[in-house]
């Protein structure tokens, strides 16, 4: 077993025995979509500490859209309560880049383009190409984009 995996287990024990149902509750629900991309495709696998953080990002996403959706609704304890799984999830992944890291490494990315003959907006896809690998999992993927935008303008 992966060691991140085996932290959100222990966790899981934990919060099962202190009687925490927001974390119980949660854990549970993020340990079954490891278990659910375990046996995706032909055969069942076991995931990289890579992948199962891959897994904790997109469930931390979804609590945070849902929390915005039911916030727009007028729904405030469900978003509180999404809010709250989203905060806890993001105890599990590594610290985010502040904007300007992020940005200073973006603007890196597009100086090699521009260096391998891409310029303005068309350059997005390639910008992109260089900037995922080096932010994986530090930012996220719409915070990225916007930075590439807006330096690709200018």
């Amino acid at each position: 077993m992966t060691t991140l995996k085996s932290k959100l287990h222990e966790d899981l024990n934990a919060a099962i025995k202190e009687r925490d149902e927001l974390r119980s509750s949660t854990l549970r629900l993020t340990l079954a979509a490891i278990t659910k991309e375990e046996v995706a495709g032909k055969e069942k696998r076991e995931l990289s500490d890579e992948e199962v953080t891959k897994v904790i990002t997109r469930e931390a996403k979804k609590r945070r859209e849902a929390a915005e959706a039911f916030a727009q609704g007028g729904r405030t304890e469900q978003a509180e309560r999404e809010k709250a799984e989203g905060e806890l999830l993001a105890t599990y992944l590594p610290k985010q880049l502040s904007d300007d890291d992020l940005r200073q490494i973006v603007a890196q990315a597009v100086e090699e383009a521009k260096a391998a003959g891409a310029e303005g907006p068309r350059a997005m896809g390639q910008v992109m190409k260089i900037v995922n690998p080096r932010v994986a999992g530090q930012a996220e993927g719409g915070r990225v984009a916007a930075v590439v935008k807006e330096l690709l303008a200018g």
